[in-house]
């Protein structure tokens, strides 16, 4: 058998395939952009991808954000209350009241903030990889802010992922582990010796590093949870609590010992499974999300697997190994991840070059197609793949295509034309005779092939060549943006 791993011979690096990896190792490109990665060769795009540190981070300082809008009560506050109880002093118990919900009604509005902070940081990085990793890693290790009600927590965790984002795997996990945000959202501040609470441990072997019901058991839950006992955390830092720790001998997978939440974390990524694990949903977010894998998909994913564990779970290497494979390019492997809402919407302006239009509107967009940032439906994260597409959505997410490229916004959600304009025209820089004109069937091969990341279906340049000559045949910029809302309606237009 031939290893689907072997790297693409550098002759077979041309447009298309630099497209492929612009979208999938990010949110996609301009066509200049993309011409750019070409022009690198397959060695030095993938490097300048996954080695990030370089480039430009974000747009935006996460330093605006307040750190003590949800805090524990001070000695006078609770001083106070005790004393407006004993002398039944309604007065000042409702004024405390309303003082605890004025702050939470900030940190719902901060939260919003942030949902919009985050959508423009990955419009506009320069570090598409590191923000399509800290979105992957929002989704594996998933916490939502309904159950935490603390923004800053959710904006702590968001950094962690980002700062571990293509690093070590290990890392990630004994971070977590330690983090306020996920020991809120599993319960592991109520997790103390003579009660252990095992919401942590389940879903750090079941969703996290093992996958459900690879090797494990019941009692091994219930060690991992006095493994973890003690982890708690104190307004915005983890603690370890050794009074609620339980030191004594625990049996896990086989090893005894008087283990902690470190030795715990190693006992499960020792197991050859946990890097096949991670590899796997790695190989579904970057590769091919289809019900039915690619033929060589298990052999991809065990060879993937077996770097990660001679890397000691570093991440980079696998990534490097992935992207420079024939198997990531094949045909088969190409449209075949359906987009998540957030690389449908930021994949549009940053490769069509829109205008960014409202960002409030974005995010309600995200939240109406099913993905809403630091909200994710439960800890299993999103299910992605097919589940992102049914009716209601399909509706949202053709909508929001045209709104960008048009500024209109459908009435039914309340939505008014922005007045932002949109130039078209370096999409078709690269056809424009020396005169300036382009031949109409040209620009519609030209729009379809780039809109869709890669040749489309006869029938559909004959579909848009019919409609544009409907509209009278000449390309103007008016037209364009009409062909381009027709491509964003279209099935292939969800695929990337």
């Amino acid at each position: 058998m031939s290893n689907p791993l072997q790297p693409l011979a550098k002759k077979d690096f041309d447009y298309g395939a630099a497209q492929h990896l612009l979208n999938r190792a990010g949110f996609g490109g301009t066509p200049a952009q993309v011409q750019a990665l070409v022009e690198m060769g397959l060695d030095d795009a993938v490097d300048y991808l996954v080695d990030f540190e370089g480039a430009k981070a974000d747009a935006g300082d996460a330093a605006e954000f307040r750190s003590d809008i949800v805090r524990s009560e001070t000695p006078a506050e609770r001083e106070t209350l005790r004393r407006a109880r004993a002398a039944g002093d309604e007065e000042t118990i409702l004024r405390l009241q309303r003082e605890r919900q004025a702050r939470e009604r900030s940190d719902r509005e901060q939260l919003g903030l942030m949902q919009r902070w985050w959508l423009a940081r990955m419009i506009s990085t320069g570090r598409p990889l590191e923000e399509k990793l800290t979105l992957f890693w929002h989704g594996h290790f998933a916490t939502g802010y309904r159950t935490i009600e603390n923004s800053w927590h959710m904006l702590r965790q968001n950094a962690f992922l980002r700062a571990n984002a293509a690093g070590n795997f290990a890392d990630l996990v004994r971070g977590i582990i330690r983090d306020p945000a996920m020991l809120k959202y599993l319960d592991n501040d109520e997790n103390r010796r003579r009660s252990p609470n095992e919401n942590l441990a389940r879903e750090l072997m079941e969703l996290f590093t093992l996958g459900e019901g690879n090797g494990y058991g019941e009692r091994d839950i219930k060690e991992g949870a006095r493994a973890l006992t003690g982890f708690t955390f104190r307004d915005n830092d983890f603690v370890f609590n050794r009074d609620e720790h339980d030191p004594t001998p625990k049996t896990i997978l086989g090893r005894t010992g008087a283990f902690g939440g470190d030795e715990f974390v190693s006992i499960l990524l020792e197991q050859p499974v946990a890097s096949r694990f991670i590899a796997s949903k790695l190989y579904r977010h970057f590769v091919n999300d289809a019900p039915t894998p690619p033929k060589d998909a298990g052999d991809a994913v065990d060879r993937l697997a077996r770097e990660f564990r001679s890397k000691r779970y570093e991440i980079r290497p696998v990534l490097r190994m992935l992207f420079r494979s024939r198997h990531f390019y094949a045909a088969e492997n190409r449209l075949s991840v359906v987009k998540s809402p957030v690389q449908l919407m930021v994949q549009a302006i940053r490769s069509l070059g829109t205008p960014v239009r409202e960002m409030g509107a974005l995010v309600q967009a995200g939240d109406l197609m099913g993905q809403q940032l630091f909200q994710p439906p439960s800890v299993k994260g999103w299910d992605g793949g097919r589940s992102w597409i049914n009716t209601a959505t399909m509706f949202v997410r053709q909508n929001i295509v045209v709104y960008l490229v048009t500024g209109r916004r459908p009435a039914a959600f309340d939505w008014s034309p922005s007045e932002l304009s949109y130039d078209t025209s370096p999409l078709l820089a690269h056809i424009r005779s020396g005169a300036g004109s382009v031949d109409p069937h040209e620009a519609v091969r030209a729009l379809a092939t780039f809109a869709l990341g890669g040749p489309p279906a006869p029938e559909r340049l004959a579909e848009l060549d019919d409609f544009l000559g409907g509209l009278g045949g000449t390309v103007t910029e008016d037209r364009v943006k009409a062909m381009l809302c027709l491509i964003g309606a279209m099935p292939e237009y969800q695929l990337c």
